[in-house]
């Protein structure tokens, strides 16, 4: 009798579009690796294939050349062929921040195939609904969440007053559009002397032809070593433009560091508004804004920062939720 209870069946199959990989790889990388094994740890078997054994898809998109491991043209046939797989598509992109016209299209087809879909902001939401997307059909918003392991505001010293005030960024991309303007203004009323008694560290990648007098920069780092880097900051700054709903921001704050956010940086303005400090025209102003409320944004970022963990268990009450909807359905 003891035996019949030895054998683990998987609580359902999940298939999942893209494959994690190791390395920085963006936004939808870091949520499919944090996904995945948060479903296996639930029991969910995990594939990157179709077939009569999944139950959900879980699907997103990689911009308008990613690999994906299925097309969302095969999951509409795939559900043709069985009509109890459910489809969560999840959103994260728009044209305006690429300077492009057919991200849009991509993703209104794929959502005609899906019984759910996620945006990564509220703001991600409002945009396409204003062109293409209905917002009475099942939609959620599940914001981005770092991962815990690893982006976590432990080991952080916050700022002191009569201390140096270490402002930091971080970037892949050297694209003008991730707020290079701004952190170049900045850094020259550092170099001044406007911003007596401040530092700005810059990580990654930047234009050429950009100078920076004062800064400190870095090559690109990820995982561990990216957060420790913020982690001997203060303040981080993001004044990246049109942003879905971007990791960088997210990254600094599970770190400990308030935020300067830019008003026309899209999906992060809600985390802006609640843990930080908005840039405006006077960079300056804000910087020294922050520097009087410091004491009073640090407590709120340990009190309500974004999760991990809390996106990841978002999206597995969905899932479950959809998947319990399919079965019941076919009794």
């Amino acid at each position: 009798m003891a035996g019949i209870f030895t054998r683990k069946e998987p609580v359902a199959t999940v298939a999942f579009n893209v494959r994690p990989r190791s390395g920085p790889y963006g936004g939808a990388n870091q949520w499919a690796t944090q996904l995945t094994a948060a479903l296996r740890r639930a029991g969910y078997r995990i594939v990157h294939r179709l077939g009569p054994d999944v139950d959900l898809v879980m699907g997103t998109h990689l911009g308008l050349s990613g690999r994906l491991e299925f097309s969302w043209e095969a999951v509409t046939a795939a559900k043709r062929d069985n009509p109890r797989l459910r489809v969560i598509q999840r959103i994260n992109d728009n044209d305006v921040r690429k300077g492009t016209n057919e991200m849009a299209a991509i993703l209104s087809a794929a959502n005609d195939t899906a019984d759910h879909t996620v945006f990564v902001s509220a703001w991600l939401r409002d945009h396409h609904a204003a062109h293409w997307f209905d917002a009475k059909q099942p939609h959620s918003v599940i914001e981005p969440g770092a991962d815990p392991a690893v982006f976590h505001p432990i080991g952080q010293r916050p700022w002191s007053p009569g201390e140096t005030l270490r402002l930091v960024t971080h970037h892949w991309s050297d694209n003008p559009a991730k707020g290079f303007d701004v952190y170049e203004a900045i850094d020259a009323a550092i170099a001044d002397g406007r911003l007596p008694g401040c530092e700005f560290w810059m990580i990654g990648r930047w234009p050429q032809d950009l100078v920076w007098p004062a800064a400190r920069t870095f090559p690109p780092a990820s995982g561990p070593a990216l957060a420790g880097l913020l982690r001997q900051c203060h303040v981080y700054v993001t004044a990246s433009r049109h942003e879905p709903g971007a990791m960088h921001p997210v990254e600094g704050v599970q770190c400990g560091l308030p935020l300067l956010y830019h008003a026309e940086t899209g999906g992060t303005v809600a985390l802006g508004e609640r843990l930080g400090v908005l840039l405006g025209a006077d960079p300056v102003a804000a910087i020294n804004e922050t520097r009087n409320r410091y004491l009073e944004l640090q407590r709120a970022v340990l009190d309500h920062p974004p999760s991990g963990d809390a996106m990841c268990t978002a999206y597995r009450c969905l899932i479950q939720r959809e998947i319990a909807a399919a079965r019941s359905a076919s009794l």
